[in-house]
């Protein structure tokens, strides 16, 4: 028998197929400063050098982590492309870049053209949302690693802010308050606690009397995007820090950006936690400290600003579609 690269578990076709199917999707997100197509050996992208006077490249790259493994019980996959760009634009985000480009990385244990095409077609309407060129990236067949019906991501975005204007949490002083804006669920993290407590008990599309979805549905709810909202704060108020709430919780991200001799005060009573926590509370008996270490328990984004700007705030995102409150200070 004559072996082959195809005989080995890796389809060439296959590859090829995707290039072509992805190549108006990515296309889509393009904008005047791409200046390359799909295809090249690398991506090209001009920086409009008028808008920013001391431009700074601020850079970042994540996954999805185990959420991957309930998009794969679901057979649901146009939406973890969707998280990947909207968590990585966050993270950027905060520190006061604005997103230009993403790069993402695929790897299959068997590539299925419609699979990554629902994944990449996840990505390009997220990019659009962001106003973010999907620019270029991998995709790689490794039988024998990955299982067959199983793959892996991970993406990174590029972004641009003036050197002045970073972001970073060293003007946080005594006094200032935290404003909390709300998650629509566990976003990208505490997928292995939550597999680990919910599914030897239920099965993924069982849904509670407690939940308007079933656990699947709302294990794969897209993780939100702040950019608009970020963007308005930061160009309307003297913003003190931004915290993306993701691994590690609400005061685990935070002290990121808060001065060491200083100390964050929350009130957890101050906003009512989606469904999806409390049931995941009760299925595994876990305790208060376990939520609040692994979870962002409804709070994805938290600005820190001066008391005395509140009301400016609230009135600059009166017409925002989720919610935000003081839940915390300064100390």
């Amino acid at each position: 028998m004559n072996e082959s690269y195809k005989s080995a578990g890796v389809d060439i076709e296959a590859g090829d197929e995707v290039v072509n199917r992805i190549k108006s999707l990515a296309k889509s997100t393009f904008n005047k400063n791409v200046l390359s197509g799909i295809g090249h050996f690398g991506s090209f992208y001009g920086i409009d050098l008028q808008k920013y006077k001391n431009p700074v490249l601020v850079s970042s790259v994540d996954g999805v982590g185990t959420k991957l493994k309930v998009a794969f019980m679901m057979d649901k996959h146009d939406t973890v492309g969707q998280d990947l760009v909207n968590h990585c634009v966050n993270d950027i985000a905060v520190c006061g870049a604005d997103p230009q480009y993403f790069l993402d990385y695929l790897a299959f244990g068997k590539l299925n053209p419609d699979r990554a095409e629902q994944i990449i077609k996840g990505f390009s309407i997220a990019c659009k949302e962001n106003g973010v060129a999907l620019i270029g990236g991998e995709t790689a067949e490794m039988p024998g690693l990955y299982d067959p019906n199983e793959y892996d991501m991970s993406g990174t975005i590029v972004g641009l802010v003036d050197k002045e204007k970073i972001i970073d949490g060293s003007k946080v002083s005594k006094g200032n308050i935290l404003v909390g804006f709300d998650s629509n669920g566990l976003h990208t993290n505490g997928y292995s606690l939550a597999r680990k407590v919910l599914f030897p008990k239920y099965d993924v599309n069982y849904k509670p009397d407690s939940l308007e979805n079933s656990l699947g549905e709302e294990l794969l709810k897209v993780h939100r995007s702040y950019y608009s909202v970020i963007t308005k704060i930061k160009n309307s108020i003297d913003v003190k820090a931004f915290s993306h709430i993701t691994g590690g919780g609400l005061i685990g991200n935070t002290k990121r950006v808060v001065p060491n001799d200083l100390f964050i005060k929350v009130d957890w009573n101050t906003w009512e936690r989606p469904a999806i926590f409390k049931f995941i509370q009760e299925a595994g008996s876990l305790k208060e400290e376990e939520m609040q270490l692994v979870f962002n328990n409804g709070i994805g984004l938290v600005a820190i600003i001066n008391k005395n700007d509140l009301s400016t705030l609230e009135t600059l995102l009166i017409n925002i579609d989720f919610g935000f409150r003081v839940i915390g200070y300064i100390e």
